[in-house]
């Protein structure tokens, strides 16, 4: 949170990257001199990415594509059909559920 206390009162999940940031500007900055603010960017781009997660998303992204492309490529030979999914026999199973499960 941007208080910097957590949701049960502790520091927030960013805090420790916060201080690093924090830090970095101290040692490498000066009331005079801004141009060490470079040095700081890995820094502050992992306190962003513990905020906002873009670099997370975009990974679980790929891999899902990934996942979905390699599905598509070998498709499951023992895959139900759309005709044997019915009720999926939560309730008092049909005909048509008795005659695929055999029962």
């Amino acid at each position: 949170m941007s208080s910097g206390f957590g949701l049960n009162g502790g520091p927030s999940r960013c805090f420790p990257f916060w201080q690093e940031v924090l830090a970095c500007y101290v040692v490498n900055t000066t009331s005079d001199d801004d141009s060490g603010k470079r040095k700081c960017s890995p820094v502050l781009e992992d306190y962003y990415e513990c905020l906002h997660h873009k670099k997370e998303a975009t990974r679980v992204r790929a891999l899902q594509a990934a996942y979905r492309k390699a599905e598509a490529a070998h498709p499951r030979d023992d895959a139900p059909k759309a005709g044997q999914i019915r009720n999926l026999g939560l309730l008092d199973k049909s005909d048509d559920t008795k005659a695929v499960l055999g029962k």
